[in-house]
């Protein structure tokens, strides 16, 4: 059922809640079908994350990755020991800051996080042919105010 948004940036409150409503199931299994996806090729959200944001912030630390996920220090430092005794990752010191370790991806783990993408970019794909082109043009014109969600005043 379509929810009507106004085109004002002062959108009534029940308007507002009626298009969280709408939207928050259709993105929560999306979400959770990409990631049982990304689970087929041997790793999990979290850890395709990190390999992620690794393969963009090639020497960020435990504390950063740990801030950026928003999760503890020891809690990330357990995907870091794990993706590294995979190959995934490697430390290396910092060359400004010797008691400072960084994290880089190895070609491995660059390998590993591809096929994720790949997998997850395969079965949306699949699902995408089956829409209209007009369904297609509105999820991606969706797909930058979705982000907006996640990204502003985060």
């Amino acid at each position: 059922m379509p929810v009507a948004v106004p085109q004002s940036k002062t959108a009534e409150p029940d308007e507002v809640l009626a298009l969280a409503e709408a939207l928050r199931g259709p993105i929560l299994k999306v979400s959770r079908k990409l990631r049982q996806e990304g689970q087929k090729v041997g790793l999990s959200a979290q850890e395709a994350l990190i390999l992620g944001y690794l393969r963009r912030n090639p020497g960020a630390g435990v504390s950063e990755l740990a801030d950026f996920e928003q999760i503890s220090r020891p809690t990330m430092s357990s995907h870091v020991k794990r993706l590294e005794a995979a190959g995934w990752l490697t430390r290396a010191d910092d060359a400004q800051d010797g008691r400072r370790q960084g994290l880089t991806v190895t070609p491995a783990g660059a390998r590993k996080h591809e096929a994720i993408q790949r997998r997850r970019s395969d079965w949306l794909a699949e699902r995408l042919v089956r829409l209209t082109p007009a369904e297609r043009e509105a999820l991606l014109a969706a797909a930058a105010p979705l982000l907006k969600l996640v990204t502003v005043g985060a």
